[in-house]
């Protein structure tokens, strides 16, 4: 490949995945991750379908994710006193195949970290484009220039801010705020349990972690570094919620796993401008859509694949990228997961779990999902060529 040097903004599922595909291609691949290292738990990501399976075959990593597997559950739906009212089956979100993203992560850094170099702790602060590639500073490393940079870095994309312009470009806030925290609180459950309220829903031993919230709320403003003031601000948003609310709320402070976001959709024309391109949430997420960590681990496939095809012309690749994933991205472009997880009314929640109640409703959507998740026809790429294992020691910062 023409272009051998490949910067990788985020470690978590599309960069690592990119950066296994590029090293078989010959290329030296560098993945700089913000947080100080690999963060663990997390939510439940779910595979689906025979396109998904066929690349992480691909990547012969299929069996060793199923091994990993959490295995999905059904979800009840119960009221204020606990009662039953609905059954959300495991298929409905957990695919064939369930896996924490964490465990999926730390699969996908073993697979590359040989071979790879991982700096962790650190951040990109500038990309200047120039005649002999992109020259990159960051926050504590020297800078360096790379010949091509990839955006990995989900939906907050701090190479996207750099590269094309600000967040409020490209992401558009639907509405809700989601957050997951590992607790011990709320007693133990022998299934999956959610209960909601308008507006605004709790999870307690979920698919998603041990316990999950959404909640409706106008924009709020907070340090997305800073988890004590998230906490402080999930907390207002249940204040005299029902059930057992309050005990896991009151469980908050010491959570050993936090994280709270937004829930927004990536709304992008083009995913690549000069030498930058942008992979996964970066460049067309739609959080809780179903779909992200699949169009990540696919398109890395395809991205990596037009490159090696286009020996390293990042201008036919990218736009090859774009021609062909554009179709099957555009399921993120669709539907808002907030809505559904948290009705705004009680006549719509009740809406809501009778859906589960009518089996085909239920098998007509399950088809619908498979579908978009298969939705492209996968290139056979070019073979990787001989002898282009190299051992670069991975490291931290």
């Amino acid at each position: 490949m023409k272009n051998t040097t490949v910067l990788i903004s985020g470690a978590s599922i599309a960069g690592p995945a990119l950066a296994y595909w590029l090293e078989r291609y010959g290329c030296t691949v560098t993945v700089v991750e913000k947080a100080p290292a690999l963060r663990a738990g997390g939510q439940a990501v779910d595979f689906k379908g025979p396109t998904h399976m066929k690349v992480l075959e691909r990547m012969g990593i299929l069996e060793e994710v199923r091994r990993r597997q959490t295995g999905s559950h059904d979800t009840t739906f119960i009221d204020a006193d606990g009662r039953p009212q609905a059954v959300m089956p495991a298929e409905f979100t957990g695919g064939a195949i369930e896996i924490q993203r964490g465990a999926l992560a730390a699969l996908l850094y073993e697979r590359t970290a040989a071979r790879c170099e991982y700096i962790f702790g650190d951040s990109i602060t500038s990309l200047t484009e120039t005649a002999a590639g992109v020259h990159v500073t960051f926050e504590r490393g020297a800078p360096r220039t790379f010949d091509l940079v990839v955006g990995a870095d989900g939906i907050h994309s701090n190479v996207r801010r750099l590269a094309f312009g600000p967040e409020d470009d490209y992401v558009r806030f639907l509405g809700h705020y989601y957050a997951l925290a590992d607790i011990s609180a709320g007693g133990a459950a022998a299934q999956s349990v959610m209960y909601n309220e308008p507006g605004r829903m709790v999870s307690l031993w979920g698919n998603k972690a041990s316990a999950f919230f959404v909640f409706a709320s106008e924009r709020l403003e907070y340090d997305r570094w800073n988890t004590d003031q998230q906490k402080q601000l999930l907390a207002r948003a249940y204040e005299a919620a029902k059930w057992k609310t309050p005990e896991i709320v009151a469980a908050l402070p010491n959570a050993s796993d936090f994280y709270l976001d937004s829930i927004s959709r990536v709304e992008m024309d083009h995913y690549a401008k000069g030498r930058v391109v942008l992979l996964g949430d970066a460049a067309y997420g739609n959080t809780l859509g179903g779909f992200g960590t699949g169009l990540a681990i696919v398109g890395a496939y395809v991205l990596a694949g037009e490159l090696a095809a286009a020996g390293g012309d990042h201008r036919v690749a990218f736009q090859r990228y774009e021609e062909e994933f554009r179709g099957y991205a555009k399921i993120a472009r669709k539907g808002n997961a907030g809505p559904f997880l948290a009705p705004p009314t009680q006549a719509r929640i009740t809406m809501r779990n009778q859906m589960f109640k009518r089996r085909f409703l239920l098998k007509s959507m399950l088809w619908m999902t498979d579908r978009f998740a298969s939705n492209i026809d996968l290139k056979d790429y070019p073979a990787p060529p001989p002898g282009h294992r190299r051992m670069a020691p991975a490291h931290q910062v």
